[in-house]
């Protein structure tokens, strides 16, 4: 089965760094793509990053390109979110996903597996 685990999350004050790992298991081939998703308080999860596993192709939200990287460890099955210069707009519960779609499309849509989250609240 595929699954997703996420970690890393927790409380941060503004203006200060995290990094969100996503362990990836139960998949067996390297032609998909994972992304990290948002949920801020009321509202609906975003998509913020993604990142194609063979090749390490990458997207982003226009909105976070300047301040998040998302990376790759193909030897550890882990996808990170680094995330600098934290501010409380970034507060949220944060979600890895994956997709069987080789490709970050943009469009934040295909992503049928889902780990449970991770808790990020950023502090003034």
């Amino acid at each position: 089965d595929v699954r997703l685990v996420e970690s890393g999350g927790g409380s941060v004050q503004a203006g200060g760094s995290l990094k969100l790992s996503c362990l990836v298991s139960g998949i067996l081939f390297d032609a998909y793509s994972v992304a990290w998703f948002r949920r801020p308080p009321g509202k609906q999860y975003e998509g913020i990053s993604c990142i194609a596993w063979d090749d390490g192709a990458t997207a982003y939200r226009d909105s976070v390109k300047d301040r998040f990287t998302i990376s790759r460890d193909k030897a550890k099955n882990t996808v990170h979110l680094q995330i600098l210069n934290v501010k409380a707009e970034d507060t949220a519960m944060y979600a890895c996903a994956a997709s069987f779609r080789s490709r970050c499309s943009g469009t934040w849509t295909g992503f049928g597996y889902w780990g449970q989250g991770t808790q990020v609240t950023v502090s003034a």
